[in-house]
């Protein structure tokens, strides 16, 4: 018998390859027209009785008692009472999947005020089977009984909005808004002026800019466990940082001629109609975007900064695919004098060594994006460049998950207390 599956002999139903639903015998004999098959004897269809399973949320819900750990947490008082803002967005829908899965963090707040008053499963039918709240207007959310809020609310009504939630909270802001090809966000940029000259707009709540821990989590663990707010890094921030980081650490490649082309899925322009991102615009060809001018720029050049100690200034150009969702980011640096490729290689493997969510690839294997698809993986490889003393590294992430709506829940993890990659144990998806 299968892993798991318990003896029939122990009293339960069974059935053959064919499907055919057997019992035990009394005594081993089937009839008298009938030969005896190791003790069990067989039903026929009009004995067979429906059986009916328990799902979370979905009609069958009254029926059955299969074990939820959901309601294992809220008997023992454990549960996180979790608040989704603009839950109608792709990656307020990504953090409501991978909550369906999270033993302790259970939605009781979801807001999406162009669909104030729906199903959450009639807006992403994917997600029927869960029980959900209806969603809400932002003005008509309740969050008396929340612990902490997920926003993924368009660029520039966060500020205001965080502001007035209840200081108890632990909040954790995805915020961001593509607009015209570029991208805005709230909380990541900790230079108040650098925000205005980036944005062309003052920033509306400084005093929180400056409360806020950037969630790179690998990078910013012990920050990031003692957060209020965090600002969840960007999807091509966070595929630069991880390899690029504990190299300028390290002081392994030099901090000028860092060139960055990056790709990322259809779904990192967001959920918005736009015309630039109608199949037609789209299929068949790939569009570079924000050239020079990207707003995520100044949040790696921010990271690497940081790492250096000194100005880092990057060259940086972002193109968008005509696939779904990935992101893949080739990095080409200088090495310092006497390193080696390999030498980048192993302080990597080192670095990352044990990490849950981080892995290098063996050998001159090159990551894809499908090889992350629907985790909340960052996979990489370092290669020698054909120009002597140069190196190429390649990283790619799930721009919905690590670089967005997983990274946003291996954040709220470690602000919590819980283990960080609770909830996140998803395999990529293959093929």
């Amino acid at each position: 018998m299968g892993a798991g599956i318990p003896h029939p002999a122990a009293g339960m139903r069974a059935t053959d390859p064919l499907g055919i639903l057997l019992r035990p015998a009394a005594n081993g004999i089937l009839g008298s027209n009938l030969k005896p098959f190791s003790g069990f004897m067989l039903k026929t269809a009009q004995q067979i009785r429906p059986l009916s399973l328990r799902v979370r949320g979905s009609a069958a819900s009254s029926q059955g008692k299969l074990f939820s750990p959901k309601a294992a947490a809220a008997k023992s008082g454990e549960v996180v009472r979790i608040a989704v803002l603009g839950a109608s967005g792709y990656t307020g829908a990504e953090i409501v999947r991978i909550l369906a899965n999270h033993p302790q963090f259970d939605i009781k707040v979801m807001t999406a005020d162009r669909k104030a008053g729906e199903q959450f499963g009639s807006v992403f039918p994917h997600l029927i089977s869960q029980d959900l709240p209806r969603l809400v207007a932002i003005k008509d959310a309740d969050f008396s009984g929340v612990d902490a809020v997920f926003c993924c609310l368009p660029h520039g009504t966060t500020q205001e909005i965080i502001k007035g939630l209840p200081r108890h909270l632990k909040i954790v802001d995805l915020s961001a808004l593509l607009l015209k090809n570029y991208c805005f966000q709230d909380f990541r940029l900790r230079d108040i002026n650098e925000y205005a000259e980036w944005y062309g707009h003052s920033h509306k709540a400084p005093e929180l800019q400056e409360e806020a821990v950037y969630g790179l989590t690998e990078l910013h663990r012990d920050d990031i466990r003692n957060a209020r707010l965090v600002a969840n890094p960007g999807c091509y921030p966070t595929s630069v940082q991880l390899p690029l980081v504990p190299l300028v650490k390290s002081k392994l490649i030099k901090l000028t001629n860092i060139i960055i082309d990056a790709k990322s899925g259809v779904s990192g322009a967001g959920r918005g109609a736009k015309e630039a991102n109608l199949y037609t615009e789209i299929a068949e060809g790939i569009q570079s975007y924000g050239i020079t001018s990207h707003r995520h720029v100044p949040e790696i050049e921010q990271g690497l900064t940081d790492a250096a100690e000194s100005k880092v200034t990057i060259s940086f150009t972002p193109h968008l695919m005509c696939m779904k969702r990935g992101m893949q980011s080739t990095i080409y640096v200088e090495l310092e004098s006497g390193v080696t490729a390999s030498d980048l290689y192993e302080h990597l493997k080192s670095t990352y060594e044990g990490e849950e969510f981080v892995k290098l690839l063996h050998g001159s294997s090159a990551p894809r994006t499908s090889h992350v698809a629907g985790s909340n993986y960052c996979l990489m490889n370092v290669y020698e460049d054909r120009i002597p003393g140069r190196a190429i590294i390649i990283s790619v992430i799930d721009n919905l998950v690590k670089g967005a709506s997983g990274q946003a829940v291996q954040n709220l993890n470690l602000m919590m207390g819980l283990p960080e990659n609770m909830g996140l144990q998803y395999q990529p998806l293959f093929p």
